[in-house]
């Protein structure tokens, strides 16, 4: 792993104090500000998202010229417990890409699938079985772009607590959740830098007890942050 640059925070622009939300405060807020308006930049390959940091932006350039759009759902499942928890999931390790990462419940967007809430959905029973019957979508986040030619959609959902999951060994080794006040905490986001075809790019850490949240899911997580807390 690459060591933290010598600042947490944003990866541009000023940061803010930490904002404490209830479970009720945070779902209101994000009915509030999220939609289920699809981005354009999720199937269209002349649009990249844009992740805020230069390095990143100019490698999904030049990767979104080399490898088709892949576009993909993820859920940002938050439990409605008193203390809101996030469901996260770590990949299994005998897969091929990403083994042993942290990630949410989600993947590539099928034809079958109806919208990318329903890949988000079916994905999530898949890997972990989540049964549709606890989770009340709230909205999408912005499209956020991977290095690997990936266009991933988030669907933010409020979950009932009371679901009993079943781990699909093929795909995940463990699911666990993470309390949202520590994910949604700006002192908790380091940024860690390395390098790609001679460009620097910058990304999100936010190290918990012992698993390890980086890439594509801690700046994820970190647009929820943004488009909640912060805005």
């Amino acid at each position: 792993m690459n060591k933290p640059i010598s600042r947490n925070g944003p990866l541009n622009g000023p940061e803010h104090e930490p904002v404490v939300l209830g479970a009720a405060d945070f779902f209101a807020r994000a009915n509030a500000k999220l939609g289920f308006d699809v981005p354009l930049g999720l199937y269209d390959p002349n649009i990249v998202p844009s992740s805020g940091d230069p390095g990143t932006d100019k490698m999904l350039e030049i990767v979104a010229r080399e490898q088709p759009v892949r576009p993909a759902a993820v859920l940002i499942a938050v439990v409605d417990h008193p203390e809101p928890t996030i469901l996260l999931t770590q990949r299994a390790a005998h897969l091929n890409d990403h083994a042993g990462q942290i990630a949410f419940p989600g993947g590539k967007i099928d034809a079958t699938d109806a919208s990318p809430l329903d890949a988000a959905l079916r994905e999530a029973e898949e890997e972990v079985g989540l049964s549709r019957d606890f989770v009340e979508p709230l909205g999408y986040l912005d499209l956020y772009g991977t290095a690997f030619g990936f266009r991933i959609l988030p669907t933010v959902a409020r979950v009932r607590p009371g679901f009993e999951l079943r781990i699909n060994r093929s795909e995940v080794d463990d699911a666990f959740e993470v309390p949202l006040s520590f994910l949604m905490n700006p002192s908790n986001h380091q940024v860690h830098s390395k390098e790609f075809r001679g460009l620097e790019r910058s990304y999100y850490a936010m190290p918990f007890a012992e698993r390890y949240i980086w890439g594509a899911t801690a700046g994820m997580l970190r647009i929820l942050y943004e488009r909640i807390y912060s805005s």
